[in-house]
Protein backbone atom coordinates (compact mmCIF):
# COMPACT_ATOMS: atom_id res chain seq x y z
CA UNK A 1 0.00 0.00 0.00
CA UNK A 2 1.14 3.40 -1.23
CA UNK A 3 -1.30 5.43 1.14
CA UNK A 4 -3.98 5.17 3.64
CA UNK A 5 -6.17 7.77 4.69
CA UNK A 6 -9.59 9.32 5.40
CA UNK A 7 -12.25 11.62 4.62
CA UNK A 8 -12.48 14.12 7.35
CA UNK A 9 -14.42 17.01 5.83
CA UNK A 10 -15.20 18.63 2.59
CA UNK A 11 -16.06 22.43 2.11
CA UNK A 12 -19.47 24.17 0.82
CA UNK A 13 -18.25 24.17 -2.86
CA UNK A 14 -16.48 20.69 -3.41
CA UNK A 15 -18.96 18.51 -4.55
CA UNK A 16 -20.55 21.46 -6.93
CA UNK A 17 -17.59 21.36 -8.60
CA UNK A 18 -17.31 17.48 -8.45
CA UNK A 19 -20.89 17.35 -10.05
CA UNK A 20 -20.17 20.39 -12.60
CA UNK A 21 -16.68 19.36 -13.59
CA UNK A 22 -15.92 15.33 -13.00
CA UNK A 23 -13.27 16.60 -10.79
CA UNK A 24 -12.63 16.04 -6.49
CA UNK A 25 -10.05 18.49 -5.16
CA UNK A 26 -9.12 16.74 -2.12
CA UNK A 27 -6.26 18.17 0.52
CA UNK A 28 -4.86 17.21 3.68
CA UNK A 29 -7.29 18.68 6.73
CA UNK A 30 -5.02 21.44 7.86
CA UNK A 31 -5.73 23.37 4.24
CA UNK A 32 -6.26 26.97 4.38
CA UNK A 33 -9.99 27.66 4.10
CA UNK A 34 -9.68 29.23 1.72
CA UNK A 35 -8.86 25.84 -0.05
CA UNK A 36 -10.92 23.89 2.30
CA UNK A 37 -13.99 25.64 0.67
CA UNK A 38 -13.23 23.75 -2.29
CA UNK A 39 -11.94 20.47 -1.21
CA UNK A 40 -12.22 17.03 -0.05
CA UNK A 41 -10.32 17.27 3.07
CA UNK A 42 -8.85 14.30 4.43
CA UNK A 43 -6.45 12.73 7.25
CA UNK A 44 -2.44 13.78 6.80
CA UNK A 45 -0.78 10.47 6.11
CA UNK A 46 2.61 9.31 4.58
CA UNK A 47 2.50 8.48 1.07
CA UNK A 48 5.13 5.43 0.61
CA UNK A 49 6.32 5.81 -3.51
CA UNK A 50 5.59 7.36 -6.26
CA UNK A 51 1.66 7.56 -7.92
CA UNK A 52 2.11 5.80 -11.36
CA UNK A 53 0.16 4.95 -14.26
CA UNK A 54 -1.57 1.78 -13.53
CA UNK A 55 -2.19 2.18 -9.59
CA UNK A 56 -5.14 1.39 -8.10
CA UNK A 57 -7.04 4.29 -6.34
CA UNK A 58 -9.45 3.50 -4.07
CA UNK A 59 -12.24 5.93 -2.37
CA UNK A 60 -14.59 3.83 0.00
CA UNK A 61 -15.27 0.42 -2.36
CA UNK A 62 -15.13 2.45 -5.51
CA UNK A 63 -12.01 1.53 -7.66
CA UNK A 64 -10.18 3.79 -10.01
CA UNK A 65 -7.26 2.87 -12.28
CA UNK A 66 -4.47 5.86 -12.89
CA UNK A 67 -4.27 6.42 -15.97
CA UNK A 68 -2.26 9.78 -15.64
CA UNK A 69 -0.33 11.79 -13.75
CA UNK A 70 -0.10 15.21 -13.92
CA UNK A 71 3.80 16.03 -13.39
CA UNK A 72 3.35 18.11 -10.51
CA UNK A 73 0.63 15.93 -8.76
CA UNK A 74 3.37 13.55 -6.99
CA UNK A 75 4.85 16.80 -5.32
CA UNK A 76 1.95 18.47 -3.93
CA UNK A 77 0.16 15.11 -2.74
CA UNK A 78 3.19 14.19 -0.72
CA UNK A 79 3.64 17.75 0.83
CA UNK A 80 -0.08 18.89 0.72
CA UNK A 81 -2.07 15.70 0.48
CA UNK A 82 -3.18 17.82 -2.53
CA UNK A 83 -4.41 16.76 -6.36
CA UNK A 84 -7.51 17.04 -8.55
CA UNK A 85 -8.64 13.80 -9.12
CA UNK A 86 -9.95 13.71 -12.70
CA UNK A 87 -12.50 10.57 -13.50
CA UNK A 88 -12.11 11.18 -17.52
CA UNK A 89 -10.17 8.38 -17.57
CA UNK A 90 -7.91 10.12 -20.30
CA UNK A 91 -4.48 9.20 -20.95
CA UNK A 92 -2.88 11.87 -20.24
CA UNK A 93 -3.24 14.35 -17.37
CA UNK A 94 -4.83 17.98 -18.67
CA UNK A 95 -3.07 20.08 -15.81
CA UNK A 96 0.42 19.57 -13.46
CA UNK A 97 -2.01 18.69 -10.59
CA UNK A 98 -3.98 16.36 -11.81
CA UNK A 99 -4.26 12.38 -11.21
CA UNK A 100 -6.62 10.73 -14.06
CA UNK A 101 -8.50 8.54 -12.94
CA UNK A 102 -10.75 5.38 -14.29
CA UNK A 103 -13.06 3.00 -12.87
CA UNK A 104 -16.13 0.99 -14.49
CA UNK A 105 -18.16 2.27 -11.50
CA UNK A 106 -18.88 6.22 -10.81
CA UNK A 107 -18.24 7.85 -7.92
CA UNK A 108 -21.63 9.11 -6.93
CA UNK A 109 -22.09 12.10 -4.29
CA UNK A 110 -23.36 9.65 -1.93
CA UNK A 111 -19.63 7.92 -1.79
CA UNK A 112 -18.40 10.70 -0.71
CA UNK A 113 -18.92 10.72 2.97
CA UNK A 114 -16.61 11.20 6.66
CA UNK A 115 -14.71 8.52 7.33
CA UNK A 116 -14.41 6.77 3.85
CA UNK A 117 -11.16 5.48 3.07
CA UNK A 118 -8.90 6.81 0.38
CA UNK A 119 -5.80 4.06 -0.56
CA UNK A 120 -3.52 4.25 -3.03
CA UNK A 121 -1.71 0.66 -4.13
Amino acid sequence: MKYDSKITSWGKDAIKLFKELNYLIIFNDDAPPELAEISILHEKAPLYGNILKGDTFIIGEKIFDVTAIGNEAYNTFKELGHATLNFSGENKAPLPGHIVLYGNIPLLEKDIQKGIRINIY
